[in-house]
């Protein structure tokens, strides 16, 4: 494989992609409403920070009380810009993976329709170079999408002289780079069908119909699975209708009294109870998280929520708590190229 021709085919993709009227519709359709999202992100943005500003005044206020022990005024966090971004999840999570299947669902069924795929290999181009290239070239179209997106809400932020802070710049790339493999993962799987089916419509198909069943059933069939792996939750201890008082006479150094005595069996069975019931919620949440690791959506959701929202843990240690969402983003897609790429190289052109 050349590379130079790689890219060849990987910036005819991307050429071809950016004068598709349904790519662009869908895309300034994704920018509006990111715009939407971002004007809602504003209102929660300036509430938090007014927040911030009274609860900063009467700490101020009462700083003599704060210096003898007040613990309930310490100086408030201020609210991050991030709160901003998280608005644009939700809409990452539909429209941006609907403009991912629509860049990738006809990339080879295009050339199978027109014919133009067996005079495309008559050229001195291989077919590792045509199918790796056009993978590039969706994808490379994708992460200007992300970038055009996050640059016209970051200018805006600008505009209204809300300037991001060196750490939340970092926070919003970061963001960016794990809104990019969640639209590669869906791309991945229409390339993958466009591949193996024949026509487009069908590839359109298959690729709403895996993203239907991932994004609705998955969660619900991760939920069951959980339940049924762990089991029946434990059961709480029954009380006793009528509880009998008992007495301990108790006699000492200063005197003899009655003492009321303890119920330290029933304690003892809810002391039991609460921690069968932590260890059955830990393990039906574990089995539940290996399923929808499977998701491209769960893992974006819990991943981009640790990014956007301000967090008591520095960002390396947040991210490391979800490690394994970063690495279903990375696994889902790699599979399915990996599918389309052997698919393409013994596909029999005609």
């Amino acid at each position: 494989m050349i590379t130079e021709r790689t890219l060849t085919v990987s910036g005819k993709e991307f050429s071809d992609l950016f004068t598709s009227r349904r790519f662009l519709l869908i895309f300034f359709l994704y920018l509006i409403i990111a715009m939407v999202g971002t004007g809602q992100g504003l209102e929660r943005y300036d509430y938090a920070l007014t927040s911030y500003n009274d609860a900063l005044q009467a700490a101020d206020e009462y700083r003599d009380l704060q210096d003898l022990g007040a613990w309930w005024l310490e100086m408030p966090e201020r609210p991050s810009v991030l709160l901003i971004f998280d608005s644009m999840v939700g809409t990452t999570v539909t429209l941006g993976a609907l403009l991912a299947i629509a860049a990738g669902f006809d990339l080879v069924t295009r050339e199978k329709e027109s014919r133009s795929l067996k005079t495309l290999l008559a050229h001195p181009v291989y077919r590792d170079e045509i199918i790796v290239g056009k993978a590039l070239g969706g994808a490379a179209a994708l992460g200007v999408v992300v970038g055009l997106v996050l640059a016209a809400i970051t200018g805006l932020l600008l505009i209204l002289s809300i300037v991001p802070t060196a750490a939340e710049v970092v926070s919003i790339l970061l963001f960016g780079a794990i809104s990019l493999l969640f639209l590669v993962a869906w791309f991945a799987v229409a390339l993958a069908f466009s591949t193996v089916t024949q026509e487009s419509g069908n590839a359109l198909i298959f690729t709403l119909v895996i993203f239907f069943v991932i994004s609705s059933l998955l969660p619900v069939l991760g939920a069951m699975v959980g339940v049924a792996v762990a089991g029946p939750p434990p059961q709480l201890p029954e009380t006793p209708a009528v509880q009998e008082l008992t007495f301990t006479y108790v006699s000492n150094a200063t005197g003899s009294y009655v003492a009321p005595g303890a119920d330290s069996g029933r304690h003892e069975a809810l002391r039991e109870y609460q921690e069968d019931l932590a260890a059955y919620t830990k393990k039906k949440s574990v089995v539940t998280n290996v399923v929808t690791l499977l998701s491209p959506q769960k893992s974006y959701q819990t991943v981009a929520n640790i990014i956007s929202a301000p967090q008591e843990r520095s960002l390396p240690e947040s991210l490391g708590s979800v490690w394994a969402g970063v690495v279903g983003l990375i696994v889902f897609p790699s599979v399915f190229f990996a599918a389309a790429y052997g698919k393409f190289m013994r596909m029999d052109i005609r």
